[in-house]
């Protein structure tokens, strides 16, 4: 069996499906791997490195992907996919939810694709599960991106020149990118508020050393069984916003991690709360992409408003694409070896992580709630 790694083509990605080490751990299970030449190269993997852990290095993209028995991509794209042949396997971050007609190109290609977001979040697949990695990192970074911009030290500073206040954050959103948003913010010596829907989460809030802000607001059924924050109603959403802006006006950092699976994001700060920080603030919205969490926020751009800086990345994975490639190969490689049997892959979909995680097989959109939605329906 052929399992290939492509180099991604999607602007401002740097991340790799495959590394090195992972490499070694499918030639472990009988499978041989071919790298795209160049394609860790971003990562700070080189060619050098894969041909040592026994990956061979295929200069031509469209011989790779033709002979490809499983392609394993980050993104991927279009025409890379499009040279894949019938019955390939493709695994990757396909985004599903959001997009998807993509499950229906895939589909009618007669290829069987699994959505590394759609894993199911049970103990079996945990390490499988590529949106807590790559959201870890996302939230470490945010914290560094607004570190870089706001013209404020993070820690208190006794000097003799004088006492330096502590920076305030604010996390609004507490899953796995926002827990880490506050590990970091607190690592560098700041004083951290945060706000989640669940009120379950107020536990690890706090263990990480930061406040939990409790809102009076009716929060049950505001988690699914995933763990994940469900969808609330307008009138809730409007009340939350009116009792979060006192919070957002206080703090001179806000970084916003609130996303709904297959949803737009939930506005959570209107432009009004915006105006009401002081100037030289600053707002890393992770969930821009998606709509956003701020009302102001725009996909990678920075927006001045009265001073205060809304920023909307939307790979910050990307920017730490060493230590990101390194767990999401991981991620990929678990989920491979869950497929593998003897060196071939053998689909149980009777078995709920292969289940869960298909896409599209056999000619048809395999997931229910992607078909959902294709059919206007979710």
């Amino acid at each position: 069996m052929l399992v290939v790694a492509l180099k991604e083509t999607a602007a401002g990605e740097r991340r790799v499906a495959l590394t090195p080490d992972v490499v070694r751990a499918l030639a472990r299970e009988g499978v041989e791997v071919a790298i795209e030449a160049g394609a860790g190269a971003a990562a700070g993997y080189p060619d050098a490195d894969y041909e040592k852990a026994g990956a061979r290095i295929e200069a031509d993209a469209g011989a790779l992907l033709a002979a490809a028995d499983v392609a394993a991509v980050v993104q991927g794209d279009a025409e890379q996919v499009g040279r894949l042949r019938e019955g390939a396997v493709l695994v990757g971050l396909l985004r599903p939810l959001d997009r998807p007609e993509r499950a229906r190109e895939l589909a009618s290609r007669r290829l069987t694709a699994f959505a590394m977001e759609l894993m199911p979040r049970i103990t079996r697949a945990q390490s499988m599960d590529a949106l807590s990695s790559q959201a870890n990192l996302a939230g470490y970074r945010a914290v560094l991106v607004a570190a870089a911009q706001i013209a404020k030290a993070f820690p208190m500073m006794v000097t003799a020149a004088g006492t330096i206040s502590p920076v305030r954050v604010l996390v609004l959103g507490a899953g796995v990118a926002g827990l880490q948003a506050i590990a970091t913010a607190r690592r560098l010596g700041s004083i951290v508020e945060a706000y989640d829907v669940r009120p379950a989460v107020k536990e690890q809030v706090e263990s990480l050393g930061a406040r939990f802000v409790e809102l009076e607001l009716e929060t049950e059924g505001a988690e699914d069984a995933g763990g994940y924050a469900t969808a609330q109603s307008d009138d809730f959403l409007e009340k939350q916003r009116e009792l979060l802006t006192q919070r957002v006006a206080a703090a001179d950092v806000v970084v916003t991690t609130a996303l709904v699976p297959g949803s737009r994001a939930p506005r959570l700060v209107e432009e009004e709360a915006v105006r009401a920080m002081k100037p030289g603030s600053v707002v890393v919205d992770l969930a821009a992409e998606q709509g956003g969490n701020c009302a102001l926020s725009r996909p990678d751009e920075t927006v001045d408003v009265d001073g205060v800086r809304i920023l909307g990345p939307t790979n910050l994975a990307s920017e730490v694409a060493f230590h990101a490639s390194q767990m999401y190969a991981k991620n990929v490689a678990n989920f491979l070896q869950h497929l593998i049997t003897e060196g071939k892959l053998e689909l149980d979909l009777d078995d709920e992580i292969t289940s869960g995680a298909l896409l599209a097989h056999a000619g048809e959109v395999s997931n229910e709630r992607v078909r959902a939605l294709l059919e206007g329906g979710g």
